[in-house]
């Protein structure tokens, strides 16, 4: 941030300052949650994950680190949803055990947090608030009006919080699409009546502030469905993300026109679906839906599959069609399979990878190669995604009609936030008043200023199965170092009181060479190993501990002089009185066996 002092009014006492911290999503894509601070009330806006890099291995997602919450736990009033994707909703069980505060959102968005929440027996441990957007409400020091957005997701909302220091505007995710499916569009006049009355600070969504022009409108996708499925005969399976509801709702209008039955695959997907059918959000016509099981008995040319999958995610339903190991749907030559999905950055090698087993069984594969292509074309022009986040244009839009007195950008990595605030300079918004933040970072605004004051140390919370937040960076590395290099364990048995060596030392490979092919290598380790256990016996009764060290040191040195890989290595040293060697040799085998 830059902050012209020479503007700087009298500031106010600490009680009169609006703190915004942002504890995820800011410098990076998901994990959003921000704590919204005023007097003694803290209010939460989402709670979402993130999910793995490449470098994560065995990781599943990524929540925020909410130590900053849990030692405020009893200023906290409420969490409020944006809308209901995972990376806004899906750190709620993991924080709702230590933070038990009312949830609001609009009426789908807590049919589907309840849903999550059911998953981990945890949906009667919050109360939940239904906000309907244009009806104002109060939450401790905070008047609230939220309004509605376009997302790729029904029931989006931004929000305006209202204080004595100015009103806060946070966007949610949105892109201004004029033809919305479900009829519901942005509210502009309340985005023109906000601006009118005046912004303290806008909160807007950077996700592509890189892309020039508007986003492309949702219909643009059922029309080209409408197109292919009026030149092809055989079955259709189209991939989407289980959230995008009104991705769903156009195949399932497209489907219809065309006198297709369609069947929903993956659980996910169904389960959202079906909240989304018994709320009235989702229209499927009667008779229209078939089970997974009445898949084989229906012709292809009257059958639409509706699947997840659509990031090549290895458990994955489409990924089990394309392997040939789905219980009952098996790809077959004439079928078209539809990828509605841009890869999210890093899945491109799965989403790939399951291109290429789709067409090996013979089906015709219509998709996008590249998330850069949010056109939303494939290699034969066909507009088969768009996205849910609004481009240059939809983001100055949003500036223009709110003019903020500071604007911070947030939901993107660092260069998403540096073009968002390129874009408030064109619509005249000062760098001096243009905050470029991050995740950690303590913002202080009163009604004159706004501007970075601390830092708070957030870290990498880890979900690994059921252990949350127990995996390390250390761990991690150790994972990547075996993923790359493999692993080496030399195993020694010495004599307790003299250190000499009882028998031949052994060493157990795995991920690193294959051992049946690197005889000469082993066996000259082997002989380090010798050396080294001769060297250290010579000092008397052996220190276990220094006797590792220097087995690990040697061997390291050595074959990385031979073979430039420096893989993981984890000595056995067994102290013992006396071992014949034949009980040596069993010792090691049972080690063997259980690596």
């Amino acid at each position: 941030m830059t902050q012209d002092s020479d503007t700087v009014a009298q500031e106010a006492s600490p009680e009169e300052r609006l703190r915004i911290v942002p504890l995820g999503g800011l410098g990076e894509i998901g994990k959003n949650c921000m704590a919204v601070e005023y007097g003694q009330d803290i209010l939460v806006i989402d709670a979402g994950l993130m999910f793995p890099t490449s470098h994560m291995l065995g990781v599943d997602f990524v929540i925020p680190d909410i130590r900053y919450l849990l030692e405020r736990v009893k200023r906290i009033r409420a969490i409020l949803i944006t809308h209901a994707h995972e990376d806004h909703i899906g750190a709620l069980p993991y924080i709702i055990p230590h933070v038990q505060v009312p949830i609001y959102g609009t009426e789908l968005t807590l049919g589907l947090v309840r849903a999550k929440l059911k998953e981990f027996g945890l949906a009667g441990k919050a109360a939940y608030t239904t906000i309907e957007p244009g009806r104002p409400f109060e939450i401790g020091a905070f008047r609230i009006e939220s309004f509605r957005v376009v997302h790729s997701i029904s029931e989006g909302v931004g929000l305006a919080i209202h204080t004595s220091v100015g009103t806060v505007v946070h966007s949610g995710d949105f892109k201004l699409d004029q033809t919305p499916i479900d009829g519901k569009n942005t509210d502009f006049l309340k985005l023109a009546e906000l601006g009118e009355n005046g912004v303290l600070v806008l909160l807007s969504d950077s996700t592509y502030a890189d892309r020039p022009g508007f986003s492309l409108s949702e219909r643009l996708v059922g029309k080209t469905l409408d197109h292919v499925f009026s030149r092809t005969k055989g079955r259709f399976i189209i991939a989407t993300f289980a959230s995008s509801l009104p991705r769903i709702q156009q195949v399932i209008m497209v489907a219809h026109k065309h006198m297709r039955k369609i069947a929903f695959v993956g659980k996910s997907l169904i389960a959202n679906v079906h909240i989304a059918r018994d709320m009235g959000y989702l229209n499927i016509p009667a008779g229209m839906e078939v089970r997974q099981d009445e898949i084989p008995g229906i012709a292809p040319e009257d059958l639409v599959v509706l699947t997840t999958g659509s990031q090549g995610e290895p458990t994955s339903a489409l990924t089990q069609m394309a392997t040939n190991n789905h219980k009952w749907v098996k790809i077959t030559p004439g079928d078209t399979v539809v990828l509605s999905a841009t890869p999210v950055p890093g899945n491109e090698e799965l989403v790939l990878r399951t291109i290429n087993q789709l067409y090996r069984l013979g089906a015709e594969v219509i998709y996008t190669v590249t998330s850069k292509a949010d056109t939303g074309h494939d290699s034969g022009g066909l507009r088969i995604h768009v996205s849910g986040h609004g481009s240059q244009e939809d983001l100055k839009l949003m500036l223009s009609i709110l003019r903020p007195r500071f604007f911070v950008p947030i939901h993107g990595e660092y260069r998403h936030l540096v073009h968002h605030a390129s874009l408030a300079r064109e619509m005249g918004i000062s760098p001096e008043r243009t905050i470029i933040a991050l995740s950690g970072d303590v913002l202080e605004f009163d009604s004159e200023n706004g501007r970075v004051t601390d830092h708070v140390d957030l870290e990498q919370i880890l979900v690994d199965g059921g252990s949350v937040g127990d995996i390390r960076r250390a761990v991690l590395r150790e994972r990547y170092h075996l993923a790359q290099e493999g692993i080496l364990i030399p195993v020694v048995a010495v004599h307790e009181k003299t250190g000499e060596l009882l028998a031949s030392p052994e060493i157990i490979t795995r991920g690193y060479i294959y051992a049946r092919e690197s005889n000469g290598l082993i066996e000259d380790a082997k002989q380090i190993m010798v050396e080294t256990v001769g060297r250290i016996a010579g000092a008397g009764a052996p220190d276990i501990n220094v006797l590792k060290n220097c087995l690990k040191e040697d061997l390291q040195r050595f074959l990385y002089e031979r073979t430039k890989r420096r893989p993981l290595t984890l000595p056995i040293v067994m102290l013992v009185d006396s071992v014949p060697l034949s009980v040596g040799q069993e010792l090691l085998r049972r080690d063997s066996e259980v690596l």
